[in-house]
């Protein structure tokens, strides 16, 4: 841009006003031959147009002060907005078009200069001369010949000349046929031309550019509309490499009776206001793709996309290698050379040549590398890449110094990525398609870029650094194995929710109780992550515990409940639900083959009969856990032997993407096909219900119900008499027989002896004797009455209180399970070896 001119200096006034009066226009084919002449033409050098048109344009020229007849002293300078000049910019020696038809382009769009013109009467003319590529009109093809006509000098500038000069803005007036008729020193400046080589000329004319015809309609459209109109171009002033925005106000121009005597043309440079807004836009969207993932390499892929191409044409994010691993931030400075992995690359160029490493591959960078030196000294560096500079880094580093020099890259930014104290990589950014070198703006955008999203990635690492240790105490809090029980085929699967959820507080569990009866439950802990999983062992725990002393269903439910609520308090939490819980407990006997199930806010049981019609068993599904509003209602069904039971957890049947209904249908309609296995059914239902990365956990558990028919069991109803205890043993010992169980005779027949004694002495009848015989080898003692016994230490001369004391010693587990109508007393004895039944 040149520099504005003095706004003092005397200025030549058009008089009449600019027009076809003050300029003088022609046109040349490409063959150099004159093809148009216009009236101002014939004023300046006083051709007609018949004398002229269709000879050799070079005829016009003046001879040199030596003769020669060549006329090549036009001296000027090509002008060309996109790329190299192809004229003499020193003052040369000007080539001939065609036939040495005076000046060229074809190096460029345009040319300006002053020539010498021989006038009709023969004396030589100095001119002002514009051409353009391309007559307008949609003209032969060929060059336009503008000049403005010598003009006398007016009388000198006034204050508001001065005013108008100065306006800090380009300004510019023109008349009604939208010719120029004074600019001011901005205006000047911005065209690199003095008001008096621009006067008389329209801006298609002044301009040269696609946006000038734009800009000329809507001038049209303000002198015909009368109203002002404000407008955005995007031009490239001469010799300046970067295209500019230029913010364009036209106003109609009126005289005092209101007719209209122009267009006032005001342009601002908001180049600068435009590139903070696309860097504040860049910014946002870097905000919004970078925060909306917690996986590494997806948050670094976004961050090559963000940059290429508005910032850079090439760029590359390398991540230490303990995030992937993960593992801790390693102690202590760096050390080089540093390793480190590429979690992605972009380029504007297809398949990323520049790219020395591929996606996923451990670079190791030397010492002085750019990379290397970024990281030690933690901070952002730009390098103009210079020869000198690119022959220091093949010394050091050669294969990347051969791949910049190989695709021409001439301007790189690297960056550090750190985020709270922790050094996590770097960002490279390379330029080698856009001509700008990165500027300090730039250095400061890749920083903000870089640093957002180094945030992220580190919020990542902490995020799946929790995650790891929630996975890992919820693994150890699960089941590690289904136990095996003469009551239930069991299969199950748990599969955690997708990385973005988290971990939730999904449980599932199988119990064995007493009588060979077996206890499923499933659970779900509402909330997400550590606290989460701590909660959901510790409702585990509580269930095993209390089925321990074999509560029912609903009581037991209660109890949890309790739990929960005192939870509550314990933490003074103000967030209530966050430790809510849900619950199915379900009880199966394999002797009467009853099911007795209750619900705490958790979804019902499937039942999928031995023909495969499937059914939700629906017990009256109580409140959540916590709430401690309700007692929990219990639902007891006879299940057929073979019957399927299907429990699971919400995640399992709803998602963002189905409705609970719609998978409830699809859960009824996989159960109810034939599998070879649970273990195979399990994985059907996987495969036909959630998806890949579901939003919440899910535990599914399947048992198939077994029966122990009535050749394992056998009962005796016992009189309340002192007598039937010899029977009762006499019954006890040839029932072991039959099953092949003479080893355990004494064993056992001192077992009844004592229990049966106890009831007929402490409890009440009706008295009932139930022996099993499953794994292990089960005597049971039921009364009506509702005191369970306990063990104490007898003294040396007391008569009674050993009796379970030798009990306990002799079996493998006993204890007491109450009911609606008494307490049964039970005792295990472990027969596996040596038995024959």
């Amino acid at each position: 841009m040149m520099t504005p001119p003095d706004p003092t200096a005397p200025r030549v006034r058009p008089d009449p006003p600019p027009g076809a009066l003050g300029l003088a226009t022609a046109t040349v084919d490409d063959h150099g031959v004159l093809t148009g002449w216009s009236e101002g033409a014939r004023r300046l050098l006083g051709y007609r147009a018949e004398e002229v048109v269709g000879r050799p344009a070079a005829e016009l020229r003046a001879e040199t002060a030596t003769g020669d007849s060549g006329g090549d002293t036009a001296r000027g300078s090509p002008e060309d907005t996109g790329g190299d000049t192809g004229g003499d910019t020193g003052g040369g020696t000007a080539r001939g078009t065609g036939e040495g038809a005076g000046p060229c382009l074809a190096h460029g769009p345009r040319w300006s200069g002053r020539i010498a013109l021989c006038h009709r009467d023969g004396h030589p003319l100095e001119v002002e001369l514009l051409a353009h590529r391309g007559p307008p009109d949609d003209g032969p093809a060929g060059w336009l010949l503008v000049s403005a006509a010598p003009l006398e000098p007016q009388e000198p500038v006034t204050p508001a000349d001065h005013a108008f000069a100065q306006c800090p803005c380009v300004l510019a007036l023109f008349d009604t046929e939208l010719r120029l008729a004074r600019a001011n020193a901005y205006m000047q400046a911005a065209t690199a031309r003095s008001e008096e080589q621009m006067r008389g000329l329209r801006l298609t004319e002044l301009v040269g550019h696609g946006e000038s015809d734009r800009v000329e309609r809507a001038m049209r459209r303000v002198l015909e509309s009368g109203e002002r109109l404000e407008l955005e171009t995007h031009l490239r002033e001469p010799g300046d490499r970067q295209e500019h925005t230029w913010s364009v106000s036209l106003a109609p121009l009126a005289n005092r009776t209101g007719g209209l005597r122009g267009v006032c043309f005001a342009a601002r440079d908001t180049t600068a206001e435009q590139e903070a807004r696309q860097r504040l836009q860049l910014l946002n969207e870097a905000g919004a793709r970078l925060g909306s993932h917690l996986d590494l390499d997806r948050i670094a892929q976004e961050l090559a996309e963000v940059a290429v191409p508005r910032l850079a044409d090439f760029a590359s994010v390398d991540l230490l290698t303990f995030l992937h691993e993960g593992d801790e931030p390693p102690e202590g400075p760096l050390r080089e050379p540093v390793t480190l992995r590429r979690a992605a690359h972009r380029s504007i160029l297809d398949g990323a040549p520049e790219a020395l490493a591929d996606v996923g591959d451990l670079a190791t960078h030397p010492r002085h590398s750019p990379t290397a030196a970024c990281l030690l000294k933690g901070r952002a560096a730009r390098h103009q890449v210079t020869p000198s500079l690119l022959a220091s880094w093949e010394t050091k580093d050669p294969g990347r110094a051969a791949r910049i020099r190989e695709h021409g890259v001439h301007s790189v930014i690297v960056t550090p990525m750190r985020a709270r104290g922790v050094t996590l990589g770097t960002a490279f950014f390379a330029r080698h398609r856009t001509p700008a070198p990165f500027t300090d703006d730039d250095t400061l955008l890749a920083e903000e870029l870089t640093a957002r999203a180094a945030v992220c990635v580190d919020n990542t690492r902490r995020y799946l650094r929790e995650r790891r240790t929630a996975e890992a105490l919820q693994r150890s809090l699960l089941p590690q194995r289904l136990p095996e029980l003469t009551a239930l085929e069991m299969a199950s699967r748990y599969r955690p929710s997708g990385a973005w959820a988290g971990v939730g507080g999904d449980w599932f569990d199988a119990i064995q109780l007493s009588g060979a009866r077996a206890a499923v439950v499933v659970g779900d802990v509402v909330g997400r992550g550590i606290h989460a999983a701590a909660t959901m062992g510790r409702l585990r725990t509580a269930v095993r515990t209390l089925a321990d002393i074999d509560l029912p269903p609903g009581e037991l439910l209660t109890h949890l409940d309790d739990m929960v609520t005192r939870l509550y308090s314990d933490e003074k939490t103000e967030r209530f639900w966050s430790f809510g819980a849900t619950c199915l407990y379900v009880v199966y006997d394999p002797v009467s083959r009853r099911c007795s199930i209750a619900a705490a806010g958790h979804p019902a049981p499937l039942v999928i009969s031995p023909e495969g019609t499937a059914d939700v068993l629906g017990p009256p599904i109580g409140p959540p856990l916590g709430l401690g509003e309700l007692p929990f209602e219990i639902m007891e069904t006879e299940l057929p032997e073979g019957s399927l039971l299907a429990l699971y957890t919400n995640g399992l049947i709803n998602g963002r993407e189905r409705e609970i209904g719609d998978g409830l249908e699809t859960l009824r309609d996989v159960l109810s096909r034939p599998a070879p296995s649970l273990d195979a059914l399990c994985d059907d239902v996987l495969r036909a219900l959630p998806p890949a990365h579901p939003d919440d956990d899910i535990a599914l558990l399947l048992a198939r119900t077994r029966a122990l028919h009535s050749d394992r069991v056998a009962t005796w109803d016992i009189p309340a008499d002192a007598r039937a205890v010899a029977e009762a043993r006499r019954s006890t010992t040839e029932q072991l027989i039959d099953w092949g169980l003479e080893e355990t005779v004494f064993t056992t027949e001192l077992i009844v002896s004592e229990l049966v004694t106890n009831a007929i002495r402490y409890g009440r009848p009706p008295i009932r004797l139930r022996l099993i015989r499953d794994r292990d080898l089960i005597c049971e003692v039921s009364d009506a009455s509702s005191t369970a016994p306990h063990m104490r230490r007898a003294r040396v001369f007391d008569e009674g209180g050993r009796g379970l004391m030798l009990v306990a010693q002799m079996a493998t587990r006993w204890g007491t399970r109450q009911s609606t109508d008494g307490k049964t007393i039970w005792v295990e004895q472990d027969v596996s070896t040596g038995s024959t039944g």
